[in-house]
């Protein structure tokens, strides 16, 4: 079945990049998403939201929710292949290569105010449902547990075992918040000396499309901040140069958001003497090629 493809993602160490950026006895790696068998992290914890609407028999109802687009794409993959209608509501102004492909997964597609960005899109679905209680299942991917759970079950796991134990820091984006959270609970609950640093957009205002700016926008109901051992703030433009640099001179094309991971991994890094600095790349550049000011 597809959705056994999913996790188990390469986890990749990142020499070039780092030559010169950080001590000698620091490496750092990445877990590159993009292998899912639906492009990105996502996959992850759609997989498991939609398992558990399935096992709670809910999945007669339209299943709704908001994305910025992966995990919309993500679900869309999943209901298709598993039968299940979907709506979701999005920014209008979400690029075009994620409109096609949730288009063609079948997905009833409700375009709101990109000046509300994500959290225009949460306020619309909930409105709908609370409109329509009969018609449609909330599926809520910002407030259901099942987002975090996917990564303290698969990707701490993943990372614990291809690291053979040794990571010492866990780097990642603040988006849902989801794998920021399960995967520094899973580790943590292995061992509690790792360091667990969350990177989030510098402002309200940028283009680190997957981020959220925490203190200016809906927290998700699943973030806790108790896990978070440092935040970082990315500034956009060192994200997208960082992004186009992994295409350059490591061969991995990815979005923007990993480039911000990058620019928190290295951060890390940089600060160290030794110690082994592991991040996440959530999705692959494809899905961004149709933004100009991304690719100069």
């Amino acid at each position: 079945m597809l959705v056994e493809r999913i996790g188990n993602t390469p986890l990749v160490r990142l020499e070039r990049i780092s030559r010169g950026a950080v001590p000698a006895g620091v490496e750092v790696w990445a877990k590159l998403e993009s292998f899912n068998p639906g492009g990105s992290v996502k996959d992850r914890a759609a997989w498991a939201i939609l398992r558990d609407a399935e096992a709670r028999g809910v999945t007669n109802k339209r299943l709704l929710d908001s994305s910025s687009g992966n995990t919309g794409i993500a679900y869309g993959m999943i209901c298709a292949a598993r039968g299940h209608r979907l709506t979701l509501c999005l920014p209008k102004n979400a690029n075009l290569e994620r409109k096609k492909i949730l288009r063609a997964y079948g997905v009833a597609l409700v375009e709101t105010d990109p000046l509300e960005g994500s959290d225009g899109a949460i306020r619309a679905a909930r409105a709908m449902v609370e409109a329509e209680p009969e018609t449609y299942h909330y599926l809520d991917q910002y407030s259901n547990d099942e987002n975090w759970r996917a990564h303290l079950a698969t990707t701490a796991p993943e990372i614990l075992r291809d690291t053979a134990g040794r990571v010492t820091h866990w780097v990642a984006g603040l988006g849902t918040t989801g794998t920021f959270v399960g995967t520094s609970r899973g580790l943590k609950a292995i061992n509690p000396a790792i360091r667990c640093i969350s990177v989030q957009p510098s402002g309200p205002f940028h283009g680190l499309e997957g981020l959220k700016h925490l203190p200016s926008a809906l927290v998700p109901r699943i973030y806790d901040a108790t896990l978070v051992d440092e935040n970082l703030e990315a500034p956009t433009e060192a994200a997208y140069a960082l992004m186009r640099r992994l295409a350059l001179e490591e061969g991995i094309l990815v979005g923007p958001s990993s480039g911000a991971a990058l620019w928190g991994a290295l951060n890390v890094a940089s600060r160290l003497s030794s110690g082994v600095v592991v991040t996440l790349f959530p999705d692959s550049g494809e899905r961004y090629l149709s933004e100009a000011h991304l690719w100069p």
